[in-house]
């Protein structure tokens, strides 16, 4: 989300929230699940990363095309980062983190691996040899390499060396993607 407001040069306030706080009522209030982020502007609040991101590019330019047909693409690639993506990430998460113990984790785990494998390539695939997912940089980037850095160091990433490009692409600021370029990095 913060990323988001950076992208379309709007300031933005941070609260920080203590250990446990996001689960009392006052943050519940915001944010039903007691989780993070949440977006106030005025009378709005939001929950939800996707949303937040489609709100602030729907507002603002510079995430949005502005053709009705790449709009929509866009927002197709925030859902695939979101719907197709994420979720079986976080389902590795899941097995290494909080599940590591279980005597079936480690069985779960290759089948996990393997369809993470499979969608990366398609990804890998659909991106080919452009910058971007569309003409330009996008929210669809946006979202899509947020979920792509959650295993950023992770040797199924790693497999994927055009999305390995895409991550340092999308998170590196052009002067350093000027001299990745020059020294031969990218």
């Amino acid at each position: 989300m913060r990323w988001a407001l950076e992208e379309v040069g709007q300031n933005y306030d941070v609260r920080y929230l203590r250990q446990a706080e996001q689960k009392a009522a006052g943050h519940r209030k915001r944010q039903p699940y007691g989780q993070v982020p949440t977006l106030e502007e005025g009378d709005l609040t939001l929950f939800e990363s996707g949303a937040i991101v489609h709100h602030i590019a729907s507002t603002r330019p510079g995430l949005f095309p502005t053709d009705p047909a790449g709009r929509a693409r866009t927002i197709e690639w925030m859902f695939a980062a979101l719907n197709t993506i994420e979720p079986l990430i976080m389902d590795l998460s899941i097995i290494d983190l909080f599940e590591a113990d279980k005597p079936w984790s480690k069985q779960r785990r290759p089948s996990v691996e393997a369809r993470i494998r499979e969608r990366l390539q398609e990804t890998a695939n659909r991106l080919g040899n452009r910058e971007w997912l569309e003409d330009a940089f996008t929210a669809g980037d946006l979202m899509m390499v947020s979920v792509l850095r959650i295993i950023e160091n992770d040797p199924l990433l790693n497999e994927h060396a055009t999305l390995i490009d895409y991550v340092r692409r999308v998170t590196c600021s052009p002067d350093c993607y000027q001299s990745e370029v020059e020294s031969g990095s990218f």
